[in-house]
């Protein structure tokens, strides 16, 4: 494990907030494999987001899950203890529409997702055939081999290929579960395209984060459990990033990674002392 010290020396300059800790305004968090894990609340997790709400500092819950709506998603986390509303949740769905809202406008699109996320999408024409862009969500029984090949006809035919994220896996409470980001990589490479992403990791997810919040990327702090995806990606954005060591975390993909975090901590429950907000932080 590296000390705190070379954590730091290691990120800075990848983030243009690195170590700039006394300047955070707001926070973006990951949820799952962040604050829970198959929706249940993660230790000292609850109490860890309520501390850093009463020292004032805002806060989005941002996700790559595809699964649900912003509103199921806010109103499962109230029930497990968490104090959020709708309105603290980016979603890469709500991304996706607004994306589609502003590039391609009125394009009929179809979907290919595990969950019902509807109500979100409301503005996008969601059509079953001939569609002008291929949109992928996240993946589940549905990514199936038929679904795939029909995927893979509509790319061939010209239709564009947009995807809410690439996550290769993601974390539940019975282990490791493939996430539609391993059929994404196979679909780009037959039909030989390469897909727009409007989730993390791409820029404009995080912007859209920080322009709901009102705070410049060098006043925010990223708190991921996927070091590429969530934390070395916000970096790229000009954000300070946090790594936790739950949900999908494992020591060598952090070996493997293409930069150092600028901070590493073993869970949320140690972000408020890492920003000054209590005792005991614990970062190596």
């Amino acid at each position: 494990m590296q000390s705190e010290e070379s954590v730091r020396s290691a990120g800075a300059g990848a983030g243009a907030g690195a170590g700039s800790l006394a300047s955070v305004r707001a926070l973006l968090v990951d949820i799952d494999g962040v604050l829970t894990v198959s929706w249940r609340p993660l230790p000292g997790a609850v109490a860890a987001l309520r501390r850093v709400r009463a020292a004032g500092l805002a806060v989005a819950l941002v996700t790559n899950t595809t699964s649900r709506t912003r509103a199921s998603i806010a109103g499962t986390l109230a029930r497990a203890g968490f104090e959020v509303g709708e309105r603290d949740v980016l979603t890469a769905p709500a991304v996706t529409a607004a994306h589609l809202a502003e590039h391609w406008p009125g394009a009929r699109c179809l979907l290919l997702n595990s969950g019902d996320i509807a109500a979100d999408l409301a503005e996008v024409a969601l059509v079953e055939d001939d569609p002008e862009v291929v949109v992928l969500g996240g993946a589940g029984p549905e990514f199936d081999y038929t679904a795939l090949n029909r995927a893979f006809g509509h790319l061939q035919r010209g239709a564009r290929l947009i995807a809410m994220h690439r996550n290769l896996y993601w974390r539940t409470d019975a282990g490791l579960q493939l996430d539609s980001g391993a059929f994404l990589l196979g679909l780009e490479r037959a039909a030989r395209v390469e897909a727009e992403v409007t989730g993390k990791p791409s820029r404009a997810f995080f912007e859209a984060a920080l322009s709901r919040l009102g705070v410049p990327a060098r006043h925010a702090l990223m708190v991921g459990d996927d070091v590429e995806t969530d934390v070395l990606a916000a970096q790229r954005a000009g954000l300070t990033g946090v790594l936790v060591r739950t949900g999908k975390f494992q020591p060598d993909a952090l070996e493997r990674a293409s930069g150092a975090p600028d901070h590493v901590v073993d869970s949320f429950a140690d972000v408020p002392a890492l920003l000054g907000l209590g005792d005991g932080v614990n970062e190596s």
